[in-house]
């Protein structure tokens, strides 16, 4: 059912596609008892916003029992769904489709014909926008108002992996803590960036966790206060960005303060690359939030209820509420050029940084030892700093996945491979707990800087 002339009413209908063997006009008519309508559609038909896609419509324009009559033309290797609907509400009846052309045409019943881009029904609809969300994914797997302990083995998985995320994250940020909190590796800015990104991947897993936790018990749980939904949504995905966006560019600032030592050689100033990353961890979040800023803005609860008619009467059996984000064409724009600079550019700065310490190592060598050429001290430089350009390779591959279903169209139905889509969601915040394994296990001076303070942890522990 659905509504033909507005939201007052709803009648029934059935969804049949037209499959065209040979492009050319045809002409569609009908016999029926009952008084009925006909649409036409190209690609898609959504009950919830009728105008979209029709290509044509015609209303009784024939005598007798023709009850509609059109000709359209209509072109081979294209989707066209024929809607036959009921003028009046809660009427049914048997009809016969009759149809001439240019070549033979078959026709196919729909038997579910559902737009996973809106949410809703009738007249309280949400379009959902561009960009795949961790509730959009989750949104028709969790059953509602039932225990952890009869979800769907998606659920549990999932449960298990955020979990496992989050011990393996905390681990990874306490031994980068007990790293880099040695004031020898923090008389340089590389230290105090890295130290600084021990805290913020701490922080970027947690709001993961968070925002998993929530989505779930929101949607299991339906008698959650409305506030705390709303204020849950509006918080929680902009502040994950931040983390996120934040701990990206400290590691990029790694790599181009190891650059600059390289260039600058015995002219490096200690003291001025302090001072520099100080203001650079101070300045950065303030950055980040200023290309954000606008997203609380578009985050909102929305809810519509579930009615079932009894009688004469039509009750509500339940409200479903979702968190959903509403863009205009010219913010998703600006979202994915901000998208695109927090991503990739962290990604640049590493592999450039990377490239010119290679090449720049190489050339001094090559001017101080002759016997070899530019060329093999090259090779010998990337034998020896490999891990520079390994490291933001795998951070890059590690994020496409988030890159990648943060610009697909809200229409994919997500619904048809929901494991893919979590999966690689997932697989896009363990850069976040990869900090130690990146930086401190390819160097021997962290690897021996964190022993030390385990000595000393222990030392403690035991007095």
């Amino acid at each position: 059912m659905y509504s033909n002339t507005g939201c007052d009413h709803s009648t029934y209908y059935e969804a049949i596609q037209v499959n065209v063997n040979e492009s050319g006009y045809y002409n569609f008519a009908s016999n029926s008892s009952i008084d009925i309508l006909i649409t036409m559609y190209k690609d898609d038909f959504n009950p919830s916003d009728t105008l979209k896609n029709l290509i044509s419509k015609d209303d009784n324009s024939c005598p007798n029992n023709h009850q509609f009559s059109f000709s359209v033309y209509l072109e081979i290797s294209t989707k066209y769904i024929l809607i036959v609907t009921t003028k009046n509400p809660n009427v049914t009846g048997s009809f016969s489709i009759i149809v001439s052309g240019v070549s033979n045409i078959t026709l196919e019943r729909l038997i579910e014909n559902h737009d996973e881009c809106v949410i809703g029904g009738l007249c309280n609809v949400q379009t959902k926008g561009i960009g795949i969300t961790l509730d959009d994914i989750l949104r028709y797997e969790i059953n509602r108002n039932v225990t952890l302990k009869n979800q769907s083995l998606l659920i549990k998985m999932s449960v298990g992996l955020t979990i496992t995320m989050f011990l393996l994250g905390l681990i990874n940020s306490i031994l980068s803590l007990l790293t880099f909190q040695n004031e020898n590796l923090r008389k340089v800015g590389c230290g105090i960036y890295l130290l600084a990104s021990s805290i913020t991947s701490l922080l970027t897993i947690s709001m993961f966790t968070i925002n998993f936790w929530f989505i779930l018990l929101t949607q299991m749980n339906s008698s959650i206060n409305l506030s705390v939904r709303r204020g849950g949504c509006i918080s929680i995905e902009p502040l994950l960005k931040l983390f996120l966006y934040f701990d990206t560019w400290l590691n990029a600032c790694v790599a181009i303060e190891r650059a600059i030592n390289v260039y600058q050689g015995i002219q490096f100033n200690k003291e001025k690359s302090k001072r520099l990353a100080r203001w650079v961890i101070f300045i950065l979040p303030f950055c980040i939030t200023a290309t954000i800023i606008h997203e609380p803005l578009h985050h909102n609860i929305f809810e519509y209820p579930v009615k079932e008619k009894m009688g004469y009467e039509t009750k509500i059996i339940e409200i479903h509420r979702w968190c959903t984000i509403n863009y205009s064409r010219v913010v998703q724009d600006y979202n994915t050029a901000i998208l695109f600079i927090h991503l990739i550019g962290p990604f640049i700065a590493n592999l450039f940084s990377a490239l010119f310490i290679i090449l720049g190592t190489a050339r001094q060598r090559s001017l101080a030892q002759t016997s070899q050429n530019y060329i093999a001290h090259i090779r010998a430089q990337l034998r020896e700093h490999k891990q520079l350009v390994i490291s933001p390779a795998i951070l890059l591959i590690l994020s496409t996945p988030r890159l990648i279903i943060s610009l697909l169209s809200g229409c994919v139905k997500v619904s048809d491979k929901p494991w893919l889509y979590l999966c690689a969601y997932f697989i896009s915040f363990t850069p976040s707990i990869l900090v130690f394994i990146v930086f401190v296990v390819p160097s021997e001076m962290y690897r021996k800087t964190l022993k030390e303070s385990l000595r000393t942890w222990q030392r403690r522990i035991r007095h």
